[in-house]
């Protein structure tokens, strides 16, 4: 492992110590912000088909790992099947300690508790299909994510009829 990487890996060790100190980091970042958009529910939850995506680096171990060598990050996305077993997924990112996640991997990737609910009739199906991201983006690779990424991802569900989406943050 390079030594980039397990600074990223102790710096992310350090933030989950000390949260206040990751708050003050976080001030320095730039906001690419504006209004959030935002639409009204048009179907009930349990008719839905809901989709998962993730920004905690998630994938199967069979697929190509995040690159973890750019110090701005990977726009790239991995297709997951959401039944997936457990054994067959790992996490690629740097840039948070997901010590916790790899633990009970639903804090980041929560396919098992979604299919309870569509086992109880709270949701009505979730999409086969999870996409995740590595949520560690910066500089041009920005770009590369609204642009390229992004866009995909949104027109991969639209044609899947995918009603709602859950992004789940790392």
């Amino acid at each position: 492992m390079g030594l980039s990487r397990l600074k990223n890996r102790l710096l992310a060790r350090v933030f989950t110590a000390f949260p206040s100190l990751a708050e003050r980091w976080g001030r320095r970042l730039a906001m690419h912000g504006g209004e959030i958009p935002w639409s009204e529910p048009r179907k009930p939850l349990r008719e839905a088909v809901v989709a998962l995506v993730t920004t905690g680096g998630v994938h199967l171990t069979t697929q190509e790992p995040f690159d973890m060598t750019d110090p701005n990050g990977d726009p790239t996305f991995r297709e997951v099947p959401v039944d997936a077993p457990r054994e067959s997924l790992t996490i690629t990112h740097d840039y948070y300690n997901h010590r916790d996640a790899e633990r009970d991997l639903n804090l980041v990737f929560p396919a098992e508790r979604l299919r309870e609910m569509v086992e109880k009739g709270a949701l009505g199906r979730l999409h086969g299909t999870a996409y995740s991201f590595m949520g560690h983006i910066d500089g041009p690779h920005l770009l590369t994510l609204r642009k390229k990424s992004a866009p995909e991802v949104a027109r991969r569900l639209a044609e899947a009829k995918v009603d709602y989406a859950l992004l789940v943050p790392a």
